[in-house]
């Protein structure tokens, strides 16, 4: 493949991404498309500036341009966001789980009459469904009241015979066990976001 045709691909590929996971760090999009050290991946970010907005928040955060939408057929439109953060935590555990091909954002799960509730984030791998949950900003008793949700389909049968794994990603190691006590009784793995960095 010749080196034009190469690095229109990975162009494509980062733009894919951008349009799936919304907001992505720069070393985010360093680890999902292997663009070798931070020089190389700044130098090949700048080369596709017609495509990409970005903005700082700790390292380089980035989105999808107009030209960017245009060029693979995104309808969303993202701008720049107080809550990028909560994307880019919920993106850490994208590449944590080797980028599952069955990840879906933002999916709801409802019995009516019972609860309604939208995860974070969601994926199968096997029988197994994860159910991925951010805590950046939340109040707790907001996590709270979403957990309870959880427990009243997992009642109603929602989840059929395998019981969910539920897989949060919170700020502090005192969230983390606030989490942890909410979830009492469910199969649930809380990180914190250091764990990644």
């Amino acid at each position: 493949m010749n080196q034009l045709v190469k690095r229109e691909q990975r162009v494509e590929n980062i733009l894919l991404s951008l349009k799936k996971l919304s907001y992505l760090s720069r070393s985010q999009i360093q680890a999902l498309h292997d663009l070798g050290g931070e020089r190389n991946a700044q130098k090949i970010l700048k080369s596709m500036g017609e495509y990409l907005n970005s903005f700082r928040e700790g390292e380089t955060v980035y989105y999808l341009s107009k030209e960017g939408r245009e060029r693979i057929g995104a309808s969303r439109v993202n701008k720049k966001t107080t809550t990028a953060q909560h994307y880019i935590m919920r993106n850490t555990l994208y590449i944590g789980y080797q980028s599952p091909e069955t990840w879906k954002n933002e999916i709801r799960f409802s019995v009516e009459g019972i609860a309604t509730v939208i995860c974070d984030a969601t994926f199968t791998h096997g029988k197994q469904r994860y159910i991925i949950e951010v805590d950046y900003m939340q109040k707790m008793n907001a996590n709270k009241a979403k957990i309870q949700k959880y427990k009243k389909l997992i009642d109603a049968g929602v989840f059929e015979n395998v019981l969910p794994k539920f897989v949060w990603i919170t700020t502090t190691e005192y969230r983390r066990k606030q989490l942890q006590k909410l979830s009492k009784g469910l199969d649930v793995q809380v990180f914190t976001i250091s764990e990644f960095n």
